[in-house]
């Protein structure tokens, strides 16, 4: 590697490695080389003393190293530290240049030399030098025993020290290779150590960024969710009262629209309580209460606040009570949350004619509390998945249930907290159960359960008053917005050759396509005094009935079931006869990106929600016009179209005509001169004629019948100059009977030759 603090690193490592090495060089340097003085006694015995003084001072300049490598000057200057084994290789040679082997008793070969090769052998595995300082240090060695073996006073034989030396050159051979390998070898672990503390680090400071990342998400979500419910509390507040003060004296129209806002309100303010109740449980912050509650009536009231939804969903819904259970300690708050998101949750997915059930028993000392209910199901490979946070089976923009993915999570975590367990069952199309189970805590005998809480009639009593309004925004069902659920009129049936649809008045027609039925009835109420509205609860819907209809303009929801709008777009934009009706796509996202799908799927115009009014219908008038002018423009190209082919075929009838003219001209000078050699023929046949009565009689049928002949040719001959006469000047002609049998006998014998035989007249 090139990087600079990669060299730098691996260079600070061999540093402390080295260190370390020499440091535990010195520490078997020392016992050894006195360790080895017993040898001396054995092998020199006269030069015992001699030898152990040699040993002590090596040992003692190898001790210094010691001291050497434990000084900071030391360890910032590691190499100078050589004499650790620099000492005992100049205390070997040195033995051997001194040793008198005529007196030894064991060999006359200089046996020290193996000490040359065990510190060679040391200085490879435990220095991490470079081979060019190991084989330096070898070299030296192998040179410095020649010249002692060959220059000592009672020399070496030749023999042993070749023999000696080859043996040190195949040690050095072994150190410089070992050495070799053993730098690779840690060159490669150094590298990896070093991507792995360099991947580390990364992922600890990445690791820290998501955790203040997240801790500020927290902070975020817990500030603008309280500073959303204060504006949105004075909202709700003043809308309240405006609707109990003026309740009788309001339009309809009025009324609906500011339950719309009511209802939308609550429906903000509890997804802003779920989101601080996921904040709170994060942070530690939120507490567990344990107040008496009657089982039979908690049940009960929980299932009233759900009753009217199921009835508008026309679902089944039942509860029931162990009455085993009495009186309980428990967190009311808590687990009216965690039983209403488990029961609004299963009234979403169920279908019409469908039963949902809530149920609390008490079972193996434990309270159980049950939602069953026989919707859609879950796939088993998404159960693992429906108490994850923010998760949701399907996130397309097709999806028919809407939601952000925080209430089956508020569930888990509430459970838990309350040292709970939740669990799910679910078969695809058979329903699915939700099932709770909490420590069973009775409540003394003496206690009495706590009332549900009422709703307070003065608002001025703020505190008790705001903490009715949240309480109530937890009651308050999300809307409907499947379009099997929510009662719409059924997809009108695609006819391109009849229409179905019947406009009731002049005014423009406008369809609005949406999921969410408060959108579609706002919009509605908009538009209805200018236009007349028609309206699509999902895609499929939107898309059968702008083809039957053929609206004038399309408002389209980008997010809606079975195809969302950009599907939609695409599908219009590709049928000839709705190709060219505007759409206005309206969606809550308002990312370029959405953007730029939107007008590349054929769309006109792009409205991100919450958007004006005053704005919408002001983009509607525009396009609407803009669109009647273009079929006013189409309608007349192509009138103009048509003049343009009638001249044109006019100029053809000219043409011909004056080509008519041409040969009518030329058909007069023909007849000229036809009728001359004709007349003559005509005088001559009735010369024959005459010539023929002079005959005998078997002679002059013969003849007469050949003149006959003739004749008829000659009268043909007549008549298509007749007939050329009347066609150079038309209505001059004379008409006059003909005999259809004589005009037949005559063609059959002009054409005797040819067909004799072949013609029988009937």
């Amino acid at each position: 590697m090139n990087d600079a603090n990669f060299q730098q690193a691996y260079a600070e490592q061999n540093r402390r490695d080295y260190i370390t090495a020499a440091t535990i060089g010195t520490l078997v340097c020392v016992p050894l080389n006195l360790l080895c003085a017993v040898m001396d006694h054995f092998v020199y015995p006269g030069q015992v003393w001699l030898f152990f003084k040699l040993r002590l001072i090596s040992s003692l300049v190898t001790g210094l190293g010691w001291l050497w490598f434990r000084t900071k000057v030391g360890q910032a200057n590691p190499r100078f530290g050589v004499m650790w084994f620099l000492s005992p290789l100049v205390m070997i040679l040195l033995m051997i240049y001194l040793a008198d082997d005529s007196k030894s008793s064991y060999t006359k070969f200089a046996p020290y030399y193996a000490g040359l090769n065990i510190i060679m052998l040391g200085m490879g595995l435990l220095t991490p030098w470079a081979n060019g300082q190991n084989l330096l240090t070898c070299l030296f060695t192998m040179v410095m025993y020649v010249l002692i073996s060959l220059t000592k006073s009672n020399a070496t034989p030749l023999a042993a020290v070749i023999n000696n030396t080859t043996f040190l050159l195949c040690t050095a051979v072994l150190v410089v290779a070992g050495s070799e390998a053993n730098a690779r070898q840690r060159f490669r672990e150094f590298s990896l150590r070093f991507e792995l503390d360099k991947n580390r680090r990364s992922l600890e400071e990445t690791n820290r960024k998501l955790v203040e990342l997240d801790q500020l998400k927290n902070r975020f979500f817990a500030n603008i969710s309280h500073e959303l419910r204060t504006p949105l509390t004075l909202l709700l507040g003043p809308l309240e009262v405006l609707i109990k003060r003026a309740n009788q004296t309001l339009d309809t129209q009025t009324r609906e629209l500011l339950q719309t806002m009511q209802g939308n309100g609550m429906r903000l303010l509890k997804l802003i309580n779920d989101l601080l109740e996921l904040i709170r449980l994060e942070s530690g912050r939120l507490e567990i209460k344990s107040d008496p509650l009657s089982m039979t009536e908690f049940v009960s009231g929980l299932g009233s606040a759900v009753r009217q939804m199921a009835r508008e969903k026309n679902i089944t819904f039942e509860t029931r009570t162990d009455p085993a259970l009495g009186v309980v300690l428990g967190d009311r708050d808590k687990l009216e949350k965690i039983i209403l998101n488990l029961l609004f949750n299963a009234l979403k997915f169920t279908p019409a004619n469908g039963r949902v059930t809530f149920s609390a028993t008490l079972q193996n000392g434990r309270l159980n509390l049950l939602v069953n209910d026989t919707g859609v199901g879950i796939e088993a490979k998404n159960l693992p998945y429906v108490f994850d946070r923010f998760w949701q089976a399907d996130g397309s923009s097709k999806r028919k249930f809407q939601g952000v993915g925080i209430g089956l999570a508020l569930v888990k975590e509430l459970t838990e907290l309350m040292h709970g367990v939740v669990t799910v069952q679910s078969t695809i199309g058979q329903g699915t159960q939700f099932t709770v189970s909490l420590p069973y805590r009775p409540a003394p005998a003496d206690i009495l359960a706590v009332p549900a809480p009422a709703a307070v009639a003065n608002p001025s009593q703020s505190d008790e008053w705001l903490a009715n309004l949240y309480r109530r925004a937890e009651l308050f069902p999300n809307p409907i917005s499947n379009p099997e659920a929510d009662g719409s009129s059924a997809p009108v049936a695609r006819t391109h050759n009849t229409t179905t649809f019947s406009r009731r008045s002049h005014k423009p027609l406008v369809l609005v396509a949406d999921d969410e039925p408060d959108m579609r009835r706002f919009l509605t109420t908009q538009l209805q005094d200018e236009y007349e509205v028609v309206e699509a609860a999902d895609g499929l819907q939107a898309a059968e009935t702008a083809m039957e209809v053929m609206p004038d303009i399309i408002l389209l929801d980008l997010m809606m079931p079975h195809k969302d709008g950009l599907q939609v777009c695409r599908e219009l934009r590709d049928y000839a006869p709705t190709a060219g009706i505007p759409i206005i796509l309206l969606t809550a996202r308002a990312d370029e990106e959405v953007k730029f799908d939107a007008l590349q799927k054929g769309a006109n115009d792009f409205l991100a929600k919450p958007f004006s009014s005053i704005e919408l219908q002001a983009r509607i008038k525009n396009l609407i016009e803009s669109h009647h002018y273009q079929r006013k423009l189409t309608r007349q190209n192509q009138a103009l179209n048509d003049a343009i082919e009638q001249i044109k075929e006019t100029e053809m009838q000219l043409v011909q005509t004056e080509k008519l003219s041409s040969l009518g001209r030329m058909s007069a000078g023909i007849i000229h001169e036809i009728n001359n050699p004709l007349n003559f023929a005509m005088t001559g046949l009735f010369a024959l004629r005459s010539q023929a009565r002079k005959l005998p009689d078997a002679e002059r049928a013969l003849q007469e019948s050949i003149l006959a002949d003739i004749d008829e040719g000659l009268k043909r001959v007549k008549n298509i100059v007749s007939d050329l006469r009347q066609f150079t000047h038309p209505g001059g002609g004379t008409s006059e009977p003909v005999e259809v049998l004589e005009a037949t006998d005559a063609a059959v014998r002009f054409l005797g030759g040819e067909w004799k035989d072949k013609v029988r007249i009937l």
